[in-house]
């Protein structure tokens, strides 16, 4: 069990700490057999480098990137409502 628990510590902690990433918002969770990284980012090319990241620095383990994309612009089109 504290296997488990040091490795998503260890995620953790690169999530934080690695200048590329610096990434506070992502939660880090064992589901079976893999690790499940889940959240939210800006961008998508952010999602990508936080998964790039985490897979390269653990090849192990079997990581499922389950992060969504948050809108953080203005919408472009005006929704009407009726």
């Amino acid at each position: 069990m504290t296997k488990q628990i040091d490795l998503e510590a260890e995620i953790q902690r690169l999530l934080t700490e690695h200048d590329s990433v610096a990434e506070q918002g992502i939660t880090v969770h064992r589901r079976e057999n893999q690790v499940v990284l889940s959240g939210e980012v800006e961008s998508g090319q952010r999602r990508d480098e936080i998964c790039r990241q985490v897979t390269s620095h653990f090849p192990e383990i079997e990581i499922t990137c389950d992060i969504g994309i948050t809108r953080a612009q203005a919408p472009s089109e005006v929704e009407e409502i009726s």
